[in-house]
């Protein structure tokens, strides 16, 4: 009996790291929404690191962590590390590809709590004059271990909410900038036309009638 119950037990056994064997070594989460601005306002929040606090779904889990930057201010080469408490770790971000108004490409590097390398990719493209569609990927291998604790959460459940939430607040940071840099130009258009009119209204003065004309009483 002792025999059969070990069997059974070690043939279970063996179809669960068949299963989890099999499984995909890689995987993709990707999320796409549709922001108010102009593809070169959207582009701009995610290319310069520094502007990623605004946005980042990860930014408000330990505002003691603390954050580098290194590299240019933005596109290939910028480089934000950040070291903090048990829900944001320790790792890096670096810009590997940046192409304008099309792709942004970083390298994820975690270090605590495990070890990992990623890629996370944006995509942009503008559906409507004044509007951008950008699609947030997330890729990766998974080793034995991923991959048996993807038996009861998968990744897309782990980062599709995050993913979410980020560009929501991209949405909103987004449309926020691209409304102050509309008015910044009315305000400058207004400068300019009042400016063009009162040098319009000086040129219709005839100088010499002005030096002929008596003196004020």
């Amino acid at each position: 009996m002792i025999k059969k119950v070990l069997l059974v037990v070690a043939v279970l056994v063996l179809g669960v790291i068949v299963l989890i064997a099999t499984r995909p070594s890689s995987y993709l989460v990707e999320r796409t929404t549709t922001i108010e601005a102009p593809v070169e306002v959207v582009f701009e929040q995610v290319d310069d690191l520094h502007k990623w606090e605004q946005w980042s779904p990860w930014e408000k889990l330990d505002p003691a962590m603390t954050k580098t930057y290194e590299g240019p201010a933005r596109g290939v080469g910028a480089i934000y590390a950040w070291a903090g408490d048990e829900k944001v770790g320790e790792g890096r971000m670096t810009i590997a590809e940046s192409v304008p108004g099309e792709r942004i490409a970083i390298q994820l590097q975690f270090i605590k709590p495990w070890e990992s390398t990623n890629t996370t990719t944006f995509l942009f493209s503008s559906p409507a004059e004044g509007s951008s569609s950008v699609s947030w990927q997330t890729t990766g291998e998974m080793n034995f271990g991923a991959k048996a604790a993807a038996l009861f959460m998968d990744m897309d459940g782990m980062l599709g909410a995050d993913l979410e939430s980020g560009l929501a607040e991209l949405k909103k940071v987004s449309e926020a900038e691209s409304k102050r840099r509309i008015e910044e130009e009315r305000v400058r258009e207004a400068a300019a036309l009042a400016a063009a009119a009162a040098a319009a209204d000086a040129g219709e003065a005839d100088p010499e009638a002005l030096e002929d004309a008596p003196p004020a009483e």
